[in-house]
């Protein structure tokens, strides 16, 4: 079975007319190109979408609408009013759980969404099988499935739970190739696009590109062990939770605990908590070493900085006295057994942390202590990472991986 973009871009396709936003410009000038409102061609006898321009697009691939057979719509509405091409049936939808078998073999059933709009299972006559979601949407209610998808294509952008829901009932698999679709202005420019997308598992693929489905593609593993470094309000949280939005269920530890009577804490927690799926748990502690060493769902600890704190507190590290006559030697025994477990854990996870060492020097001692801690904490968790992060403005850049 084949699969052929005609188009890869929102409803109406990037960059968007006299838009004058990052990723309008950005797209002009991408490897990838500009992108028209997402439709897809099906052996050339089925079409999902009906869009602006379909005839042109269907020519520039090398193909033609003449021997569509059938029509599907997936938006929740008609969309705007276009030139149906000569030869076209008029488009249909076919109603949520209902299948349509075509003459050439091909079957459809729609799959309900959890937005209004209609998902389709595709299967070939060679047995091969597709998902393709509507804008915005993913799949409602999904069930055990018998065998993964070869071909997912979705809206990885706004919708990055969807891959997380059909990963957990075993219909994405690591040989599905998982293609991101409807990228409109709402998606970063260009190679940022493509760093966030492979971060989940996904790739996006120019206007006009065939899918053969079966074939497989190498996209980046989800990396074990991810650091994600920043200064204050760099976004490294936000980051940090962008790598793992692909999963349903992350257990989110929070090393920071409730302060009491502490407003403004208590409000940058609720921000945090909303800004993360419904499906997440979460876990306040910093008794990091059990958790890294059992099985389990992904792991967010957030942050390292403040897991430190609590150690140095136990020590007894503000106090020179205590540091020096034994409180430093226990503190450098708990960083080590932290990194030995993070060495050895077999749980995706993703450790937020402070760089303090590029700003001023700080003016206490215990200030200029907690600073050079930090720095040999992040270190040893860094050397036993797969990749390392560090955000500056929002913007992540690589530093292993």
């Amino acid at each position: 079975m084949e699969l052929t973009l005609l188009g890869t871009g929102g409803p109406e396709g990037l960059p968007l007319p006299d838009c004058p936003c990052a990723s309008c410009a950005g797209a002009i000038g991408d490897r990838d190109g500009p992108r028209a409102a997402t439709a897809v061609l099906v052996d050339g006898v089925l079409l999902l979408d009906l869009t602006p321009g379909l005839a042109f697009a269907a020519a520039r691939s090398g193909h033609s609408l003449g021997g569509v057979r059938q029509a599907l719509l997936s938006h929740p509405h008609d969309g705007p009013a276009v030139e149906i091409p000569v030869g076209l049936p008029a488009p249909g939808r076919v109603p949520d759980g209902q299948e349509l078998t075509l003459l050439t073999g091909h079957r459809v059933r729609a799959v309900p969404t959890d937005a209004p709009g209609t998902g389709y299972e595709i299967e070939g006559p060679d047995g091969m099988r597709a998902l393709y979601l509507p804008p915005g949407c993913a799949p409602a209610g999904v069930q055990e499935a018998a065998a993964p998808y070869n071909v997912v294509l979705f809206d990885a952008v706004d919708r990055p739970d969807a891959l997380g829901r059909l990963r957990a009932a075993g219909a994405v698999g690591p040989t599905t190739d998982v293609v991101a679709v409807h990228l409109d202005h709402s998606a970063p420019p260009g190679a940022e696009l493509r760093r966030r997308l492979a971060a989940l598992g996904v790739r996006a693929v120019p206007d006009g590109t065939t899918l053969v489905a079966g074939d497989y593609h190498d996209v980046p593993d989800v990396p074990r062990r991810t650091l994600v470094l920043g200064g204050a309000r760099s976004g490294k949280s936000a980051e940090a939770e962008r790598r793992l939005a692909a999963f349903s269920d992350v257990l989110y530890v929070a090393t920071g605990g409730a302060r009491e009577g502490d407003q403004e804490w208590a409000r940058r927690v609720a921000l945090h908590r909303d800004r993360r799926p419904g499906t997440w748990a979460t876990q306040e502690t910093c008794d990091l070493v059990p958790l890294l060493a059992v099985d389990g769902p992904p792991l967010l600890i957030d942050c390292l900085a403040l897991w430190l704190t609590s150690a140095m507190d136990s020590v007894g590290a503000w106090d020179d006295e205590k540091w020096s006559s034994g409180g430093e030697r226990e503190l450098h025994a708990r960083v080590a057994g932290l990194t030995a477990a993070w060495r050895g854990t077999r749980r995706t996870v993703v450790a937020v942390s402070n760089e303090v060492g590029s700003g001023v020097v700080p003016g206490t001692a215990s200030g200029r202590r907690f600073r050079d801690e930090l720095g040999r904490l992040n270190a040893g968790v860094a050397g036993e990472s797969e990749q390392v992060l560090l955000v500056v403005a929002g913007q992540a850049v690589s530093l292993r991986g």
